[in-house]
């Protein structure tokens, strides 16, 4: 029996529902705030003294800003329209009887803002990102100032943009943005700490199950909490408190999965928001995660793209400063290796190369170390290639999680080996949450557990946390939820690492783990290998233009040393590629502003290019302009590619007559153009009563109906057939393309059911050329009441490939133009070209890994044969394209309306080709006739006549390709080539070079002599051996001497 005056608490039959739901009540942002443990979070508030802004369509740095005159504003009142920036001045003084609390100034505004103090930027507020009050003391001392000013610089834009009604919608030009709080607040750090008590314990309660323990004790703890809170009295918040920690303290077995846990903050170097905004967007987020790291010992935070620490560097050098000082601490850790995060599937080999180069030598000078990890999160697929591109740049390791998008089917694996095509191996994670952007919460660690696919393998995963895409980054809520699970019972074990450490635990168990052979490729966000069109273009002809660049400028280099080899400018306009790679600038899913900003890049890097290939010309071959050794009349013929060509040119005599020419020129050098060559067979054009045509060279002859389709494309000696019989090749087709949301992204795979072929005649087959050295005719299509399509299709004497040379003006919407090319082949597997090789894909539907790849990415060709025989389709600046049974079908123009409502809208050039061919694809030189589509020869007018022809490097075996010559980035009297096996085969091969070399030496992607790997420079050359589509880099010592 109770003793006299002791109060009874009647234990009570707790219902589950009911116990939740009054813990949540306790912790609610809505209800009950008036009387709940939330509402007390902030406590008193104090006016601002003066608050006042000033507006500006320009980003202007700090010391132009203060400058300013800025005008009363207050909290209601709305400002500024999309992309503009507002600085707002606060004068501040705070309440002497605030002695002893901590105190912060609370900004809720939409737009994305950054505090200023004593001119250097110190914290992002983004309510997007939960950041909206900044700390102006822990604890106020008297000692401490009272009175500040503060600016305050947002950027009328948000996190994710501005788009009009939905987040990827085009943005709203007029969309204003309001000041909804300014003041200052006490902060109620007891409050705070009890609040994520309770989070936790509730999550556990949740989430760990009815048929768990441990949620039954969270859920009592929690419930027990609340009893014990007095809202009004902190005084009983230590043994609510207390109360949690015997939950938490209670550790986990030693067989528990380890989660490691690495701040993280992605941040898109342009998507829904320009470039410019991007270098904001860093600031605003590094310093928030600077700020934790002073008040938070153990957290790590890992970032990517070199792009951005150069803009940071550049635009905020102290901000730069103090991110080096806590790199040096291991803390503040650059990932990746490569210039930005970019697309996995278009850039070439040598761009790939090229974001390793500049991120590894940019992370090496700026942070003294290489990058060990290649990460690359939110890319739409990653190329085969990889591996061994991340091997030769000192990287073995791999992160992503994107692969968790596929529509279709679930990749079966996080942790496991990727196999590349040439059999390099690297160590991949994919974190199992799904997410670049966790937020600490109890669900995304069970989640991490419950979704690792490698249970038994593996027991380590990561887990990488802060808002992101459009930056912002961890916050100290996300950090204090993750103590709190540190090595708690019933929960996976979380600690706060760092890729090394997480890298380093899972090679300690490398052998249990499987392999994956070949490409990671995402099925979805297909669209991507299509839209906008120009920038797709601009690519490519950036990277053929900084090929050749390099390649004649590392002649002139050989030749004179007088020749100042453009190191700088080509560095530069490297970047700016690099940039536009981005992966969503060169897929096209961004805004219209970004894809001005990127033709923008394209044409000074066109610009910039034609003037540095006009220098190395210059200094390779005299004065042009006609008064040396040469004549106006003369022309000196330039070959930039591996092997020696025979093709038809077109040239430009005084009075501006063109004529043609046959020409042979040599492997990598060049010759003077004096009488065309005869053609082996003339071609002959012919047009017949129905309006037809039929061309021929010798090696080909097509027969075009009055729209253009090619009815038959024959090899002449074979008198092999190509067009089935009853087919079409070269129709055109347009399909409705409606995806489910991401219109810029996806196309579905139900559009190939709106399948209608374009043969509404605009004018009429017309003979152009009507051959001798070239052949071509002409006709237009309408392909819809607003956009119509010409075409001149073209046959050259010598040339294997029948030429199709496109022009269309778009005006549509979500519509998708392709053109189809049905074969006389029967195959299960078509071939496509990557980065330094090619992989086959299949042609059926057997399974749904099959069928999920309708629409499907290459480079410049695509092949589909049986033994013996078989058709190629090559291109000068696209990329998607399909195989379905005999069709080969290469994907042209696209038409979504977000986030750009502009894309593809406008006229278009581009060319393809289609060339039939016995034996397979290597035998025919399918390989070589892509290259020659995308690099033609150069003409040098005024030359020399009487120079003889010269060839700078020739290669032995059609199986190899000499990608690049480029000078050595640490050593002027040298040069770097590349080259790969392209055929997929072991060969041994002589490379022969008219250069001063003198000596020889492998070297990896990053220019890096290997120890012990001089090659012997004999008589005939050097002698290098090959396995399938293995990647070489030779440094080249020069001999200095100059050419009479």
């Amino acid at each position: 029996m109770a003793e006299s005056g002791q109060t009874l608490q009647p234990v009570v039959l707790k219902h589950r529902r009911t116990a939740l739901e009054r813990v949540e009540k306790f912790i609610s942002e809505v209800y009950f705030t008036d009387c709940n443990l939330r509402g007390r979070l902030f406590g008193d508030t104090h006016s601002l003294e003066s608050l006042s802004f000033f507006e500006t369509p320009e980003r202007i740095p700090y010391d132009e800003a203060v400058r300013q005159e800025f005008h009363p504003i207050k909290v209601g009142d709305s400002f500024g329209k999309t992309w503009k920036t507002c600085w707002f001045k606060i004068d501040l003084s705070i309440p002497r009887e605030w002695a002893g609390k901590e105190v912060h100034l609370r900004w809720e505004s939409e737009g994305e803002g950054m505090v200023w103090k004593d001119a250097q930027p110190v914290q992002g507020l983004t309510r997007e990102g939960e950041k909206i009050s900044y700390i102006l003391t822990d604890c106020l001392q008297e000692t401490e100032p009272h009175r500040l000013t503060l600016y305050v610089e947002v950027a009328c834009n948000g996190l994710f943009g501005a788009g009009k009604g939905s987040m990827i919608a085009p943005p709203d030009p007029d969309k204003r943005f309001s000041l909804q709080k300014a003041e200052l607040v006490v902060f109620n750090r007891g409050v705070h700490e009890l609040l994520v008590d309770f989070e936790i314990l509730l999550d556990m309660a949740k989430l760990l199950g009815e048929e768990n323990q441990r949620s039954f004790q969270a859920l009592y703890a929690a419930n027990r909490m609340v009893n014990l809170c007095d809202v009004t009295d902190p005084s009983t918040f230590p043994l609510a408190r207390e109360v949690a920690r015997s939950v938490f303290s209670q550790k986990n077995g030693d067989s528990q999965h380890v989660i490691h846990a690495m701040g993280h903050c992605h941040i898109d170097s342009a998507w829904l928001w320009p470039y410019e905004e991007t270098i904001r967007k860093c600031a605003r987020s590094w310093v928030t995660v600077l700020r934790l790291m002073e008040k938070n010992p153990e957290f790590t935070f890992v970032c990517s793209q070199a792009q951005q620490f150069e803009w940071v560097k550049s635009h905020y050098p102290g901000l730069y400063t103090k991110i080096q000082d806590f790199a040096k601490e291991g803390r503040f850790i650059p990932v990746g290796g490569t210039w930005v995060e970019m697309d996995g599937n278009l850039p070439s080999g040598e761009s790939m190369i090229r974001q390793f180069l500049q991120g590894q030598r940019f992370f090496q000078q700026e942070f003294g170390k290489l990058c060990s990890e290649f990460w690359l999160p939110d890319t739409f697929g990653y190329s085969a290639q990889f591996p061994q591109l991340m091997h030769g740049s000192g990287i073995r390791r791999f992160l992503t999680q994107k692969l968790s998008w596929s529509l279709v089917n679930t990749f079966p694996h996080n942790t496991f080996l990727w196999e590349g095509i040439d059999g390099s191996q690297v160590l991949a994670h994919f974190p199992p949450a799904d997410s670049y952007g966790l937020a600490g919460h109890v669900e995304e660690m069970l989640k991490t557990l419950k979704n690792n696919r490698d249970k038994g393998r593996v027991n380590h995963s990561a887990a990488l946390f802060g808002f992101g895409d459009g930056g912002g980054g961890p916050t100290q809520n996300m950090l204090d939820r993750l103590k709190r699970m540190k090595d708690t019972d019933g929960l996976p074990k979380v600690q706060m690492s760092t890729p090394d450490q997480f890298f380093s635990a899972l090679e300690k168990v490398e052998s249990q783990f499987c392999t994956w052979v070949g490409e990671l490729f995402l099925e979805l966000h297909n669209g991507t290998y299509t839209t906008h069109g120009q920038i797709k273009k601009g690519n490519r002809e950036s990277e053929r233009l900084l090929h050749d660049v390099e390649v004649l400028s590392s002649f002139a280099l050989s030749r004179k040393t007088s020749f100042r080899y453009p190191s700088a400018a080509l560095q530069h306009l490297w970047r700016l590629l690099l940039l536009n790679q981005f992966h969503d600038v060169l897929p096209g899913s961004c805004i219209q502003v970004v894809a001005e900003d990127a033709v923008r890049y394209y044409s000074e890097i066109r610009d910039a290019g034609v003037r540095l290939l006009t220098d190395a010309v210059q200094s390779l071959f005299g004065d042009l302009s006609g008064n040396g050794r040469g004549t106006p009349e003369s022309v000196l013929v330039v070959n930039t590619l591996p092997w020696e060509r025979t093709e038809v040119i077109s040239r430009t005599r005084l009075g501006g007559s063109e004529t043609l020419a046959l020409v042979r020129v040599p492997s990598m050098g060049y010759c003077a153009l004096q009488d065309s060559l005869p053609p082996p067979h003339p071609v002959t054009v012919t047009k017949k009563a129905d309006g037809s045509c039929t061309m021929e060279n010798g090696i080909l002859q097509v027969h075009l109906d009055t729209v253009g389709r090619v009815t038959s494309l024959r090899l002449v000696h074979s008198e092999r057939e190509t067009v089935p019989e009853g087919c079409y090749a070269n129709q055109f087709v347009i399909f409705d393309d409606v995806p489910l949301y991401w219109d810029a992204w996806d196309v579905m795979d139900y559009h190939l059911e709106t399948r209608k072929p374009v043969t509404r005649l605009l004018n009429p087959l017309e003979v152009v050329l009507p051959g001798g050295l070239r052949g071509s005719v002409k006709f237009s299509l309408q392909i819809s009441e607003r956009s119509t399509l010409t075409q001149e299709v073209v046959l050259d004497a010598a040339c294997p490939f029948l030429r199709f040379q496109t022009q269309v003006d778009w005006n549509e919407a979500h519509k998708f133009l392709k053109v189809e090319f049905p074969a006389r082949v029967r195959s299960p597997n078509a071939t496509y070209e990557i980065q330094f090789g090619h992989l086959q894909r299949p042609t059926h539907w057997n399974t749904s890994w099959d069928w999920a790849r309708f629409e499907v990415w290459s480079h410049k060709w695509m092949d589909l044969s049986e033994h013996g025989f078989g058709v190629a389709l090559m291109n000068d600046c696209k990329y998607g394209c399909s195989v379905r049974g005999h069709v080969m079908s290469l994907s042209l123009l696209r038409a979504p309306k977000s986030p750009d409502a502009s894309a593809d809208i406008g006229r278009h050039q581009f060319t393809y080709a289609a060339m039939p061919h016995t034996g397979s694809f290597q035998e025919a030189g399918v390989i070589r006739q892509a290259y020659s589509l995308n690099f033609p020869l150069h003409m040098v007018p005024g030359a020399s006549a009487s120079c003889p022809a010269w060839s700078a490097f020739s290669v032995e075996s059609p199986a190899v390709v000499l990608e690049t010559v480029k000078q050595a980035e640490d050593r002027p009297d040298a040069l770097v080539i590349r080259l790969y096996e392209s055929h997929g085969s072991t060969v041994e091969s002589w490379l022969r070079t008219s250069l001063p070399i003198q000596e020889a030496v492998l070297c990896d992607l990053l220019e890096r002599p290997r120890p012990g790997c001089p090659l012997p420079l004999e008589e005939h050359g050097v002698k290098l051996s090959f396995t399938p589509f293995q990647v070489q880099s030779i440094l080249l010592i020069l001999k200095w001497q100059d050419s009479p």
